[in-house]
């Protein structure tokens, strides 16, 4: 990913490649509002493998042709065709957001060795609006998975301002905690998966003890 400067000031510039002594946080970390409830996103591991704990401060709706995504629900390819409709919170326009769509278990849950898999990336979407209404860095690419059952990631994160952010080289190892690293993001403000695999697959996810 080219590091050029953004619009506003980035107090620090971060590696895009993952830190080997990143430290890791206990997987029962609790990240929704209701202290009791742990999150589906610890339960389904996307906290860890994509993300470090936090918590959700904002709405962020998905829908693909009016089904919406429900956490640790499953959609098959051929309901994620069309480009999906991203509803994000907020009341306060001039607020601006980044969202990306990752999955990281590509390019089969046993071996991700292209995790993640960036399948799209829209910055400076102002609160109360849509992805529709910010900037496509990186166009929209449908997931088709051909082995295993993938975890489909939005992430969502609060601009400091508004931001130039160039297209990164491939959509293949992109890191989320880096990105937001590098463009001074901050924590996810939040987040929601839904399961997908083959057309003709069954059966659900395999949580590993």
């Amino acid at each position: 990913m080219d590091r050029k400067l953004t619009s506003c000031s980035v107090a620090k510039r971060g590696s895009l490649q993952r830190h080997s002594g990143r430290m890791q946080h206990d997987s029962d970390e609790k990240l929704t509002r209701n202290p009791k409830t742990i999150s589906p996103l610890v339960v389904g591991r996307v906290v860890g493998d994509v993300l470090d704990p936090f918590v959700s401060s904002i709405s962020l709706r998905v829908s693909f042709n009016n089904k919406e995504v429900i956490n640790s629900g499953e959609l098959k390819p051929s309901q994620i065709v069309s480009l999906p409709r991203v509803d994000v919170g907020g009341d306060d326009l001039r607020t601006l957001y980044s969202m990306v769509m990752v999955d990281p278990d590509a390019p089969s849950p046993s071996d991700p060795n292209m995790r993640e898999y960036l399948h799209w990336l829209v910055t400076n979407i102002p609160a109360t609006t849509g992805a529709s209404f910010g900037q496509e860095i990186v166009s929209y690419e449908s997931p088709r998975p051909t082995s295993g059952i993938h975890r489909i990631v939005f992430v969502l994160f609060r601009q400091p301002c508004r931001q130039t952010i160039p297209a990164p080289g491939w959509r293949q190892n992109f890191i989320t905690r880096d990105f937001a690293e590098v463009y001074n993001l901050g924590s996810p403000v939040a987040a929601i998966y839904f399961n997908c695999q083959r057309q003709g697959g069954s059966g659900g996810r395999r949580i590993l003890p």
